[in-house]
């Protein structure tokens, strides 16, 4: 039985997309996807609908390597809101507690951000799209239940005091893969004495893509108007996402090998880790990873560099 096309444009590439509030990740990946009219694409980090910001969405070639920028540091923008605990922990949920703010002050606000900063446990929250059981938690707390989740150990690298406003507190974070966001913020309330909630949330930064180069829905929009030609220079090169990766050149016979699945042998590569992968015209060829006898292993390679 032939194998079904896919519909839509075979493209390669990575585009940097502001997220507008209000709108799943998934379906911000739809209207994008329709817009370039791709055949295959993924976003790598799910934006929750209330925040907006940096969403990398990938095409074709570029989903191979979605899960590296899946497990990338992040950057956010936060505001929350003292005094008030919500169910959710962020704007959207009910109203469940509230306590008077006391006087903070920028100094004790700074002392509380020092000692959330490093390595830390969260225990994700129930209205969260982590599984139990095949189940997603937002889905049980939906119906009402609570279960024990596990806590999860993450890094926040720096935490800085951009605002202190009334009830209003805005942070600049840094923070490995996996952080929430909304959980800080009520830890903040919490050594606060006040309680708080996440009322806003921007992704400045996704690995080493900056949303400053990002470009919002209506100007996609716009700029579709002008056909595909003008979109299609928006997207960026597959092998940008692993910019701060050591790369690896190659003959075009060793890639040969490499690209028949095969472990090989390059000069002053490495002694250990991911590198990603090119050949010496300048081609992207992949990842590959070092093995314990120095050989490089092929892990992710990309059809467009064959």
């Amino acid at each position: 039985m032939a194998r079904r096309r896919p519909k839509g444009r075979d493209i390669n590439g990575i585009l940097l997309l502001d997220k507008p509030i209000g709108m799943t990740s998934n379906a911000a990946l739809q209207t994008v996807k329709r817009l370039f009219n791709a055949s295959k694409a993924g976003h790598t980090g799910n934006l929750d609908p209330l925040a907006t910001g940096l969403l990398p969405i990938c095409f074709g070639e570029a989903t191979k390597i979605s899960g590296f920028l899946l497990d990338s540091d992040k950057r956010y923008i936060g505001t929350c809101k003292l005094g008030t605990r919500t169910s959710t922990a962020d704007a959207e949920g009910e109203v469940v507690e509230t306590r008077p703010l006391g006087n903070i002050n920028e100094r004790q606000v700074k002392a509380v951000l020092e000692d959330l900063t490093g390595q830390i446990e969260q225990v994700p929250p129930m209205y969260s799209a982590v599984k139990v059981n095949g189940t997603p938690l937002y889905k049980l707390a939906r119906e009402g239940k609570e279960i024990e989740r596990k806590s999860r150990r993450v890094t926040i690298y720096e935490i800085n005091l951009l605002r202190l406003e009334g009830d209003e507190l805005e942070i600049d974070l840094r923070c490995s893969k996996g952080t929430y966001v909304r959980t800080l913020a009520e830890d903040i309330g919490e050594a606060l004495g006040c309680g708080a909630h996440l009322s806003a949330l921007r992704r400045a930064a996704s690995g080493p893509f900056e949303l400053e180069h990002a470009v919002t829905l209506p100007g996609l929009e716009h700029l579709a108007e002008s056909g595909f030609e003008a979109l299609d220079e928006l997207l960026l090169p597959i092998e940008d996402a692993l910019a701060d990766w050591p790369m690896v050149n190659m003959s075009k016979n060793t890639a040969y090998y490499l690209q028949q699945g095969q472990a090989v042998q390059v000069p002053k590569a490495p002694t250990s880790g991911w590198v990603r992968l090119h050949r010496d015209d300048g081609k992207f060829l992949g990842i590959g990873q070092i093995l314990e006898d120095g050989r490089i292993a092929p892990k992710r390679l990309v059809k467009a560099a064959e």
